[in-house]
Order: C-alpha cells, then structure tokens, then sequence
C-alpha cells in the first residue's frame, strides 16, 4: 500500500514509518513536510492513502485535504492532530477527512484507524 505522510516535522514522520513498518501490512512510502508539497505529491504517485497533519507551514492540513479531495473525491485521508486541537475534529471530517487521530501516536489506534478507511 503506498502511503504519503504529510508533516513538517520528519521526526513525526519517521515515527509513523516505524510504527506502520511494524505492523503485518507491507507500505511504500511518500512524504511532504506540508500542504502544497502533499498536495503535488498526492497528483504524481497517487497514493492509496494519506496521513496528514493539521498545523502546518505553507498550506495547512485541511486546506490540503479539501484540495486533495477536490482532485480526487475517493481519496483516503487520515488527520492527525496534538491533542489541544481537538476541536479541529469536525473541520477536518468536514474537508474531506475519512477518519482523525491524536498524537502523541499510539501504534495501536494508528493501525485500527487505517484498517477502517482502507477497510483492511
């Protein structure tokens, strides 16, 4: 399954490659350090799926996801978001998001929640 994950921060990306690197499912892998950059990715190599964080410089996470979704209205998109903003839940399922998580992540919710967008 190929994957782009979208934040600015690579060590947060490098942890969400370790955590999916340890589960049964086998995963290629795209980043973006922000919205603009997902959103060129997302175009080029069409991914089956995309982690995205909210917070971020150039274009945030959901002015990303409601482009993404407007190129391509099946698009399976993971939010991701630190816990003070939560509230931020219901904007991104608004844009187009297919399910949220919290970070700090926990491998566990990671994997649950990409097995019900990808309906694994």
């Amino acid at each position: 399954m190929k994957v782009l994950l979208v934040d600015d921060a690579a060590f947060v990306r490098m942890s969400l490659k370790k955590i999916l690197n340890e589960s049964k499912y086998e995963f290629e892998f795209i980043e973006a350090s922000d919205g603009e950059d997902a959103i060129n990715k997302y175009k080029i190599n069409s991914p089956d799926l995309v982690i995205m964080d909210i917070t971020m410089p150039k274009l945030d996470g959901i002015s990303a996801v409601r482009a993404i979704r407007g190129y391509d209205h099946n698009a399976n998109i993971i939010m991701c978001s630190s816990i003070g903003y939560q509230e931020k839940v219901v904007d991104a399922i608004t844009a187009g998001a297919s399910d949220f998580i919290v970070k700090p992540y926990e491998a566990d919710k990671v994997i649950k929640s990409i097995k019900a967008v990808m309906k694994l």
